[in-house]
């Protein structure tokens, strides 16, 4: 629930746009579909299992040009599509392009900037831009777009607020959270009213496990611009203290005052996402089916329906769903889902594929220079490398000690045998209050192969209890667990 979080003429640190009136350029391949992404995906997972893991980094450059049809290679950004966007009216302010469709405003300001190569405003827009597009269609080729264009809207304004808080969004998609506090806290110094850099400073003092500064951040932010993008934000501080009833009001709150579409469907899905975690699946499928009625192309509320749909027993629905949301968005979360309700329904093979795809999109976004950590190491932990699944879980705590890098920390010493060195960090995750079945799941099953058996039956108990449809591997390891436990009295 949390608000998560490549174009470059080489050398320049700047988008390759010509300024108007110049000769056209050559022409760009175009983007590819997002069959096409997938589909490279694949090719280079299948790369790796031949044996060529050695070389993953330097084929992900390789991987990067196929995902994006040459565009991070020749610094192109669809420019055939850009000329067929009418160019961005002087009297309009270029943020209120992102208001709507992201891939129209990407369009048009890319126009923009190529008649009007000096609005530094147009630049910091588009940069940011790209960042959340890159959210959804999980192409992290664009951060190097949005990199050159914020640096060049700073180029032509230097200190410029609008650039600033698109930094700390570019480093917080990034993951490196501890640079997005940074470029927030310079923007705020320029503007305090900014809305960007006051969201991107709540995220990263969240994603830092400053929860505490988190809180006073988010309620500075309510106070001087309340809307969407705070209440939100606002919400998950208070979900992770465990305060479930404040996050719903103020979601709700949230979505009474959404304007358009877009901001319904993401207000919406975080309240469906908020529900589903709670085991409240039938309210959860209404938000998501309210979020889709606004978007029916928004991905993360598809991909909620689907988690929805799986714990509330449509397994084969779940898929279905799951596999639209892969085919245009491989990102991670839904490509572990989707391969462990192919494994649950005993499709070994199918499900080998989705955790493949998932090391081969984690070595493309390493190259587009995003902090992978926390995905590879709960991905590995229970379908890839245990070795691995722990490298990376320890990186990811050494950066930043919150309640997700504690439980993925955990769960990794427990798989590579560690179970009482791991106790200390599950502990740690459900410390706050912030109620998580996964969580609960991994500390029963910690608590278990310590011996502490009582233990074990009260947090395998409460995981079930708050939702007991979490994971279709999770829960029932859990429950045959319990039937163990239960035995052993």
């Amino acid at each position: 629930m949390s608000p998560r979080s490549n174009d470059s003429t080489r050398g320049s640190g700047q988008e390759a746009t010509p300024p108007a009136g110049a000769p056209p350029a050559a022409k760009t391949p175009r983007p590819p579909s997002a069959a096409g992404r997938v589909d490279a995906l694949r090719r280079f997972a299948a790369a790796a299992r031949r044996g060529r893991g050695a070389h993953l980094a330097s084929c992900a450059v390789l991987l990067a040009v196929a995902m994006t049809a040459g565009a991070v290679a020749v610094g192109g950004d669809g420019r055939d599509a850009a000329r067929a966007v009418p160019g961005v009216s002087r009297a309009v302010g270029a943020d209120v392009l992102l208001r709507g469709d992201l891939d129209t405003a990407i369009r048009s300001l890319q126009t923009h900037v190529r008649q009007q190569p000096r609005d530094f405003g147009a630049w910091a827009a588009l940069g940011f831009a790209q960042v959340e597009r890159a959210r959804t269609d999980g192409d992290p080729s664009r951060y190097t777009r949005a990199e050159r264009a914020l640096a060049r809207s700073l180029a032509l304004r230097p200190g410029n607020d609008q650039a600033l808080a698109g930094q700390a969004a570019l480093a917080a998609a990034r993951h490196d959270f501890a640079a997005a506090l940074d470029h927030a806290d310079r923007a705020l110094e320029r503007n305090p009213y900014s809305e960007r850099a006051l969201c991107s400073r709540i995220d990263a003092l969240v994603e830092l496990g400053r929860y505490a500064e988190a809180a006073k951040a988010a309620a500075v932010a309510d106070r001087r611009r309340p809307g969407v993008p705070v209440f939100t934000r606002y919400a998950y501080v208070r979900e992770l203290r465990g305060d479930v009833r404040t996050a719903r009001r103020v979601l709700h709150r949230a979505l009474d005052s959404a304007a358009g579409p877009a901001d319904v469907a993401y207000v919406a899905t975080a309240l469906g996402n908020l529900e589903r975690g709670q085991g409240r699946y039938d309210t959860a499928l209404r938000h998501y089916a309210r979020a889709l009625a606004a978007d029916d192309a928004y991905l993360p509320a598809l991909e909620g329906r689907a988690r929805a749909q799986a714990a509330d027993g449509d397994r084969a629905g779940a898929i279905t769903t799951l596999e639209q949301v892969v085919a245009r968005s491989p990102l991670p979360g839904p490509l572990v889902a989707l391969g462990e309700l192919y494994e649950d329904r005993g499709d070994r093979a199918k499900a080998r594929e989705q955790y493949a795809l998932v090391d081969a999109w984690t070595a493309l976004a390493r190259a587009g220079g995003v902090d992978v950590d926390l995905d590879t190491a709960l991905a590995a932990a229970d379908h890839g490398d245990t070795a691995e699944a722990l490298r990376a879980a320890r990186a990811a705590w050494d950066r930043r000690r919150t309640v997700h890098t504690a439980d993925a920390l955990a769960w990794a010493l427990h798989r590579a045998g560690r179970s009482p060195e791991a106790l200390p960090y599950a502990r740690r995750a459900t410390a706050t209050g912030y109620r998580d079945a996964a969580f609960l799941h991994h500390r029963g099953m910690i608590e278990k192969a310590a011996g502490q058996d009582r233990a074990a039956r009260a947090s395998l108990t409460a995981a079930l209890r708050l939702n007991p449809g979490f994971s279709p591997l999770g829960a029932r390891a859990a429950r045959a667990a319990l039937e163990d436990l239960e035995a052993a009295r």
